[in-house]
């Protein structure tokens, strides 16, 4: 935790100041100049220290607020207003929300106040060096960027805005902006009386992102609320284009524990569109303007790797700040700009999350369709918001001025939202953009009112047509989607705070990277099966000797799609090598310090010719069940170079991300001299058993696996049974074959003493034993027989873990063991 050390400012007499330096406050004058200024002024003091650049800055006073509102007798004439009206008659709120501004904008500041505002704007000017330096001038209210109601974006913000008069009149519209219909209508629903939150207005010296980058940080993965993870956003230009979700931005997935132990876990990279960016108007009649990105920059990653990482560090500094300044675990939503002038990194504003933190951690909830997905085609697709499932008719939205269209529970499709959007949104079943990214305006808005939402659709206005009924699902990954007609689905909730501990480990079987963050709250002891060909398959699809052999394919169709893929990736394998270890890092990085056991590549050949590229380079096989699989390609002078390509992308995550809790796994390893082989050949390329506490298991599927389990033990350190295939192979059957698929069963007696057999020898070895195939999710008595046997730890589909770690835990307090 960071350590927390008060600066002594100067006394201010709090009754009658109207303005404070961001050097003079902390986090506890949220009274005085609101949450977001007084967020400013505590990371000034405390973290600047420790490296955490931050523009300063001053503050008006919530005494400067009050001040202006009792000296022009505002109050009663503001109550008038207030005193009949029904927030849910959006007409009505509209019209009451421009009067109320209207009152407050033809009322002149006192003379005090405005010498008091000039003075402090010309004294940054000063200390700047710029006789009309370029501010932000924000608004902070006092009931804002609390840990159970953000108010984001509730108030103006005014970018680029210089001159002693420009201050003055962006300062009023801040006043003004106290009563915008979004924040009356959210002061109502929160239960804030409109008359006890006071306004403070931030002025901040300007990062010139203009001319560089800008984007939005949380400490939290947003989607699930998994701790360990920094989500990072950036697109180019000023920052408010992210915020409202006018872009969509590159997002970056940052492991926290190992970050701070000085390694570089990037977890996840994905290049968002970009399309236009926020630049000062110089010349112009508006202080800012969106103008389009060169398709060379849309193409690029906005940031490097290396200011992901600093961003990241900072967020970790922050969290861990607000943390012990609040005495509770406090994630942070955090705004932060590129400077184009120096290519330095600032804060600009740092807040508490709001959603995530709230949310109970001992009931987990999911959201089930009750149709196979497989089976169904999606209307538009987009980044998936909260961890549910809406639906109802679609209502299309194009403008603001027709909000007073919606009906309660439909689902709101637009291009965009923002905070005018707020008196509506709360009324929908859920809410589907063009535009935006996880951390914009939406997307924020839809997790504060629990609400699913899909955004950065690109053409979801053109393909939904309103009185359309839709089913909007955000419950399977980062990639939501919605669906023609009302799907039916269920709301399956698991009580696991008071889950028991059970003798044998029970671990969980990991395919999808994308839901790993959500799979990591079932209570389990790590990941027993995590199958690269998973990863292989639905996220990098190009055959790996595709890759390296991409110059020498022949120019058709196919070239073209893995040109497409690749076109980050002058050098081609380094696609498969990236995407491979940031598939494998997800999972690492969820279950961490937990094992994660992830098996080498197991494609049959017919499989690996159904990647992009594979038909040149795969052999047509009578039976590849049994043909070339496994470790059996590994070190083949036909795949060696493909599976080097592997070997990097572990060795990749386990050294450069610190995730050393990965365990490689071989599989289809036919005798103990071809997996000293495969252990050779992987030694080549950096991953030598036992250095840096490398372990390397074998798949036990194969009846040779057990019958030389002495030999097999001398060389592996664990064993993991694939139940599957082992009685395939037991029993002399294709489990793939229609015409003997009811002879196939794992209970069999034959196959229960291969598995008796394999657990005895591997204890009598000390070396771990264990099972990832899919009996005992299946069959109780199985996981029963298991128990008994002594065997070190189950892996179970997630939908098993919990029912059968009750079941086991029985079992072990019968003494069944």
């Amino acid at each position: 935790m960071v350590q927390t050390t008060r600066v002594n400012v100067a006394p201010v007499n709090t009754q009658t100041e109207f303005i404070l330096e961001f050097e003079q406050i902390n986090i506890h004058d949220i009274p005085r100049v609101g949450g977001k200024n007084a967020s400013l002024g505590e990371m000034i003091q405390q973290l600047t220290p420790q490296g955490v650049l931050v523009p300063t800055g001053f503050a008006t006073t919530s005494y400067a607020y009050r001040y202006f509102i009792q000296q022009a007798g505002l109050e009663k004439q503001l109550r008038s207003h207030f005193a009949s009206l029904d927030i849910e008659d959006v007409t009505a709120l509209r019209h009451c929300g421009r009067n109320v501004r209207a009152l407050i904008l033809d009322t002149p500041f006192p003379p005090e106040l405005e010498t008091a505002i000039a003075q402090a704007y010309l004294k940054l000017c000063t200390d700047r060096g710029n006789a009309t330096l370029d501010v932000a001038v924000r608004s902070s209210a006092t009931a804002e960027d609390l840990p159970d109601a953000s108010f984001a974006g509730q108030q103006e913000t005014y970018l680029n805005v210089h001159g002693v008069k420009g201050v003055l009149e962006a300062c009023h519209k801040c006043f003004a902006s106290l009563f915008t219909d979004r924040a009356i209508s959210y002061r109502t629903l929160k239960g804030f009386d409109h008359f006890t939150v006071a306004l403070s207005v931030g002025v901040q010296w300007m990062v010139r992102s203009d001319l560089a980058t800008s984007g939005v940080m949380f400490s939290i993965d947003t989607e699930t609320g998994f701790k360990n993870a920094a989500l990072v956003t950036a697109a180019y230009g000023l920052g408010e284009n992210v915020v409202q979700g006018a872009v969509n931005p590159d997002e970056y997935l940052v492991f926290k524990p190992t970050l701070q132990q000085g390694y570089r876990p990037i977890l996840k990279k994905r290049l968002g569109s970009k399309e236009i960016k926020m630049v000062y108007d110089v010349g112009g009649s508006k202080l800012t303007k969106n103008v389009p990105v060169s398709e060379v920059d849309r193409q690029h990653y906005a940031i490097t790797d290396d200011e992901i990482l600093t961003l990241a560090r900072w967020a970790c500094i922050i969290e861990d700040h607000y943390s012990q300044v609040r005495g509770t675990y406090t994630p942070m939503d955090i705004e932060w700009a590129k400077d184009g002038l120096s290519g330095e990194l600032f804060i600009v504003q740092a807040r508490p999350e709001t959603v995530q933190s709230q949310k109970s951690e001992s009931v987990l909830r999911s959201y089930v369709l009750q149709v196979d997905a497989t089976t169904l085609t999606s209307l538009v697709t987009g980044q998936s918001v909260g961890e549910m499932i809406g639906q109802g008719p679609a209502r299309v939205i194009q403008s603001v001025q027709n909000i007073a269209d919606f009906q309660p529970g439909d689902v709101l499709i637009t291009q965009r939202t923002d905070p005018d959007w707020e008196p509506i949104m709360k009324r929908a079943s859920a809410i589907v953009t063009d535009q935006g990214g996880r951390t914009c305006h939406a997307a924020i808005i839809a997790r504060e009112l629990g609400i699913p939402a899909i955004v950065g659709c690109g053409n979801a206005t053109q393909r939904l047509a309103t009185d359309q009924m839709v089913t909007v699902t955000c419950a399977a990954g980062e990639v939501g989607k919605v669906y023609d007609g009302k799907i039916p689905f269920v709301i399956e909730e698991t009580t696991i705070d008071q889950m028991p501990r059970t003798r044998t480990q029970i671990l969980m079987n990991v395919g999808n990277p994308e839901e790993a963050f959500r799979l990591a709250k079932i209570p389990c002891d790590g990941v027993g099966l995590a199958r690269m060909e998973f990863i292989i398959a639905n996220h990098i699809k190009v055959h790996p000797l595709a890759l390296l052999n991409f110059d020498q394919l022949e120019v058709d169709q196919t070239k073209h799609e893995i040109a497409q893929l690749t076109a980050l990736y002058p050098h081609k394998p380094d696609y498969f090598i990236d995407n491979l270890a940031h598939g494998l890092g997800m999972i690492a990085a969820a279950f961490y310090p937990n094992p994660v056991v992830i098996r080498l590549s197991d494609f049959k050949s017919n499989e690996y010719a159904n990647l992009l590229g594979g038909a040149t380079f795969e052999p047509q096989e009578e039976n590849p069940m049994i043909g070339w699989r496994g470790a059996s390609r590994y070190t083949d002078p036909r795949y060696r170079e493909a599976f080097a390509l592997e070997c990097q992308a572990l060795q990749r995550v386990r050294q450069e991300m610190g995730l050393t809790n990965v365990i490689p796994m071989v599989p289809f390893c036919r005798t103990p001299e071809e997996g000293q082989k495969v252990l050779d050949e992987m030694a080549r390329h950096g991953l030598q058993r036992g250095q840096d506490g490398l372990q390397v298991y074998v798949m036990c599927e194969i009846p040779n696996n057990v019958i030389l389990a002495d030999e097999f033990s001398q060389i592996f350190d664990g064993f993991s049974i694939g139940s599957n295939d082992l009685t395939q192979l037991t029993l002399g059957l294709d489990r793939d074959s229609a015409l003997v698929s009811h002879l196939f069963d794992e209970r069999s007696a034959g196959v229960k003493a291969m598995v008796r057999q394999v657990i005895t020898k591997a204890k009598k070895n000390q070396c771990k034993i264990g099972i990832c195939g899919q009996a005992p999710s299946d069959y109780p008595e199985f996981a029963q027989f298991l128990v008994q046997q002594g065997i070190d730890s189950i892996s179970l589909n997630p939908d098993s873990v919990v029912k059968t770690t009750l079941a086991i835990a029985v079992m072990e307090e019968g003494n069944v063991t």
